[in-house]
């Protein structure tokens, strides 16, 4: 009532005195609240993009590649949400089982700790329930090695332990028996009330509902982040197919820490959240499956130019091809590099007379087939410098035919009549 009254009094400080206060923690009677009309169609866009993900071949070895950059973004994120400060050395050097944890900053040993327990993770059946001890188990590792000095891994707060956090400032669940009674009855509602709703569904409301009980005296975020990857291992997103999901709300970590406080403003509704959460799962999944298709371009172009380049028909040629093969080669993995630098990576494989020469009709060679392309370096006022750009063109085994390949290179000019790139 007294707050009410007070902007007329004083303008502004009504608003300031809301900022001020701690809102407090109220357990849900219906775990997983949200208004269906609203997240059909993120839910759907989203199942979409899992199913569209899920569906793609791809080999091994782009899996295990693709699961260590998705995992080493997961794990950035999810620590960097919390203050963590590494650089990327300092982030590889965490992940190093080689480099002794003793000579580590917290952050690090934090991310070390994360990693750890998103490989256990990964491990476990995917029919084990998602019980208290699971989620306690997934606490200790988390905390054990980086924050135990201040944090009893794997312990819900006792009494008078109490935690506020984000902004607005929010209170967990009081410390003790509520705290406890808290975590028990969202443990059961995990396997009765999540039951109910789609896996995707589950998984974000873990996470808002861990996050608002706040049930440790730290590591709680980190801990609901890994219980959600947890879930959407069930919805198919394990293994190569690992999302990095943290890592989108670490990008937009003011939209995700917004949503979080919407649903407490909201009475419990996890609309907000829901929605951000599902548009983050249609992205991550799509960012991952431009990823797989962009490996399926590469093996496809290496097919293509192997099968088209060893068909060339002299000597001669073939040993041409053989050494753009190698820029092929070497440009797939690189994608775009400066012609000088991709002259000297791969200068082994010119032992000639006139190495450049060769090197530069190679190129020229490449650019006229339609495998690679040459571009200028723009300066920002639009002038261009004496460099140049040379890029593989993932699409080109989709234009190229037999035909049209072995007609380019008997129209190429002969060797002495290849101009010389302006570098």
């Amino acid at each position: 009532m007294v707050i009410d009254t007070l902007p007329r009094i004083v303008p502004g400080i009504k608003s300031c005195y809301a900022r001020s206060m701690v809102i407090p923690y109220i357990r849900p009677n219906d775990w997983v609240r949200y208004d269906i009309a609203r997240i059909l169609q993120p839910l759907s866009d989203a199942k979409a993009a899992v199913l569209s993900l899920t569906s793609v071949p791809f080999q091994k070895s782009w899996a295990e590649k693709l699961q260590a950059v998705q995992l080493k973004q997961e794990v950035a994120g999810t620590s960097r949400i919390e203050g963590a400060d590494f650089t990327e050395h300092e982030l590889d050097e965490a992940l190093d089982a080689g480099v002794e944890s003793g000579a580590m900053t917290r952050s690090q040993r934090q991310a070390r700790a994360a990693v750890n327990t998103y490989r256990w993770i990964a491990k476990l059946p995917g029919d084990r329930p998602i019980t208290c001890d699971l989620i306690l188990e997934t606490h200790r590792r988390i905390i054990t090695g980086c924050d135990d000095d201040h944090c009893p891994p794997g312990q819900i707060r006792q009494a008078d332990q109490n935690v506020t956090f984000g902004t607005p400032r929010h209170r967990g669940a009081e410390g003790g028996r509520p705290c406890g009674e808290a975590f028990n009855a969202l443990c059961d509602a995990l396997s009765r009330q999540f039951t109910e709703h789609d896996i995707l569904i589950q998984a974000l409301a873990l996470h808002c509902q861990f996050g608002a009980m706040h049930p440790f005296l730290d590591g709680n975020g980190r801990t609901a982040r890994a219980l959600e990857a947890l879930m959407l291992q069930r919805a198919g997103l394990r293994d190569a197919l690992f999302i990095a999901l943290s890592n989108y709300y670490y990008d937009e970590k003011a939209n995700y820490l917004r949503s979080l406080s919407a649903v407490k403003e909201q009475g419990g509704d996890l609309t907000p959240f829901l929605i951000f959460g599902l548009v983050g799962i249609t992205q991550q999944c799509r960012r991952l499956l431009a990823e797989i298709n962009k490996n399926i371009l590469k093996a496809m172009f290496r097919d293509v130019a192997n099968d088209l380049f060893h068909r060339l028909s002299s000597t001669k040629k073939r040993v041409i091809a053989k050494r753009q093969l190698s820029i092929i080669s070497y440009l797939l993995e690189k994608q775009k590099i400066i012609v000088p630098d991709l002259y000297e990576a791969i200068r082994s494989e010119y032992q000639l007379k006139e190495p450049w020469t060769a090197f530069v009709r190679d190129v020229i060679a490449l650019r006229n087939l339609g495998a690679v392309e040459l571009v200028f370096d723009i300066k920002d006022d639009n002038v261009p410098t004496h460099k140049i750009w040379v890029s593989i063109r993932l699409e080109w085994p989709t234009e190229i035919t037999e035909t049209a390949f072995f007609q380019k290179v008997r129209q190429m000019p002969r060797s002495k009549n290849f101009n010389q790139l302006g570098v």
